[in-house]
């Protein structure tokens, strides 16, 4: 396993072949991501074990998400059952996928008490819990809430980026797969800058935008039959443009995806 470095203008590469890799199957990556979005919700709707058996089993989501794409490649048909790649692996790799996830629950809610912290989450409760008009104060504490968010999320995000497929694909313990992961971010950090800026226009500014501009003609009821398919068709190929990132950030012996 050998770790490549980066030219900036991979960041969108890696979504060209994202989408390059959609179009391979689109029904079986839509189906997959509608169905992990429906069994979440349902499972956040169990006080607390719910979001963390979600939190948990996101390691064993993401191998098989990638497990997907492979197959896909492969000329493979898609499964529901792929989810379960991971923990089908062998009792090595699926008891180190689940202590990974015990890892990535534990940093999730050290970031939330942390994000607790530094925001006034009182001022958002009467948005959440009333259909009463966005105030200015509310409207701030969201910025808020998504800037530091985000922030506290990048280590996060760059140790569990690929440390869950180094764990099951190149038989890495535990902490050389989150510190490989880290190094690979870190090594490309700014493909991945470009990377994650081209998807925050495509699956926030542009539904923004959208939605804005059908609230100001008074179609504001219509905005969610045009956002939703284009958030749900952005996520999709984003999750497929992770296996780009796998790719291009890591050689190793497969099919090459062109």
């Amino acid at each position: 396993m050998k770790l490549n470095s980066l030219a900036p203008k991979e960041g969108y590469t890696w979504i060209r072949q994202g989408i390059w890799l959609f179009k391979q199957n689109p029904l079986g990556f839509l189906m997959l991501i509608f169905m992990y979005v429906f069994v979440a919700q349902i499972a956040i709707m169990v006080p607390v074990i719910g979001v963390f058996v979600v939190l948990l089993l996101t390691p064993a989501i993401s191998v098989g998400f990638l497990t997907a794409c492979r197959q896909a490649i492969q000329k493979e048909r898609i499964r529901p059952l792929v989810y379960l790649a991971a923990l089908q692996s062998g009792v090595l790799v699926r008891r180190r996928i689940l202590q990974l996830g015990l890892i990535y629950t534990t940093l999730i809610l050290v970031l939330s008490f942390i994000l607790s912290l530094l925001i006034d989450f009182e001022a958002l409760l009467p948005l959440i819990t009333s259909d009463k008009p966005i105030t200015p104060e509310s409207l701030h504490q969201i910025y808020l809430i998504l800037f530091f968010g985000a922030i506290l999320y990048i280590p996060v995000a760059m140790l569990m980026w690929f440390s869950p497929i180094l764990i099951a694909w190149a038989d890495m313990s535990i902490p050389q797969a989150l510190f490989s992961s880290w190094m690979a971010c870190w090594v490309n950090r700014t493909a991945f800058f470009f990377y994650l800026a081209i998807w925050s226009i495509v699956l926030i500014a542009i539904p923004l935008t959208i939605g804005m501009l059908l609230d100001a003609l008074d179609l504001g009821q219509a905005a969610s039959f045009i956002v939703a398919p284009i958030s749900i068709a952005g996520l999709t190929v984003m999750h497929c443009s992770f296996y780009a990132t796998w790719k291009a950030c890591f050689t190793e012996d497969e099919v090459a995806l062109v």
